[in-house]
């Protein structure tokens, strides 16, 4: 058998936005790397002797570092055959999902991609939808922060556009995305953030770009959660708008 590695999706934090795909893999192959932001129920599906490895990175805190995820992959799609390395939302939004497929096919390994629901899809589930005809016709989607720490860029083209703007990974960078709203004078477009989206134990924010620091901290929101800005995330506004 040809080495294999499968990078899927796990879906936004519900084992039940898994794919029908990933989950048949799931019962089939003998090895799952798994991050941290997977729901561990999914590891339940895996067959009796299946290695689940965990190889998360914590946001800000303890990881496994990238080349070791390569190392493993290699080790056991040789040894094992097939490798389901299993990752949350979609891999390949922000989720480095890509490189672990060159990494693969850079030593002979066969590649198989399976798509994710991303988490932003799951903004649907608070009546937030990312676009809303005549109000939000496209989506720009961000990192928050990007490899050196930084702020990204796009989000000061993001601010003069009339798209719903996305932002991952934004959590630590909160303060100062709505000080860069302040100071090109859209301090009081609507946002949201949102907290394990599909998960009973979710968090919601909703209010001002520039009230969103302060909301954060009274309702101890923190990573992981995904910061959504525009008109869309107001409800009473769509509404109004129909």
């Amino acid at each position: 058998m040809q080495p294999e590695l499968i990078v899927a999706g796990a879906g936004a934090g519900d084992p039940e936005l898994i794919t029908l795909k990933a989950y048949r893999l799931l019962q089939e192959v003998p090895v799952v790397l798994y991050d941290n932001l997977v729901n561990k129920t999914l590891l339940e599906y895996t067959k009796p002797g299946c290695e689940n490895i965990y190889v998360g990175k914590l946001p800000y805190g303890d990881y496994t570092p990238q080349e070791q995820i390569h190392e493993l992959i290699k080790e056991k799609a040789f040894s094992k055959g097939r490798v389901l390395r299993l990752k949350g939302g979609d891999p390949f939004i922000f989720g480095r999902g890509f490189e672990e497929i060159l990494f693969a096919r850079k030593h002979g390994i066969q590649t198989t991609f399976i798509p994710g629901i991303t988490s932003m899809q799951a903004s649907g589930l608070y009546d937030i939808p990312l676009t809303f005809r005549n109000i939000s016709e496209s989506i720009w989607v961000v990192t928050g922060t990007k490899k050196d720490g930084s702020l990204s860029a796009d989000l000061q083209l993001a601010i003069q556009s009339k798209a719903t703007v996305v932002i991952y990974m934004g959590m630590k960078k909160l303060t100062e995305i709505a000080h860069t709203y302040i100071d090109k004078g859209h301090g009081e477009m609507p946002a949201a953030i949102i907290h394990y989206a599909s998960l009973p134990y979710h968090k919601l924010a909703k209010g001002m770009i520039k009230d969103l620091p302060r909301l954060a901290a009274e309702q101890q929101i923190t990573h992981p959660a995904l910061i959504i800005i525009g008109p869309v995330t107001n409800t009473d506004f769509l509404m109004e708008a129909q």
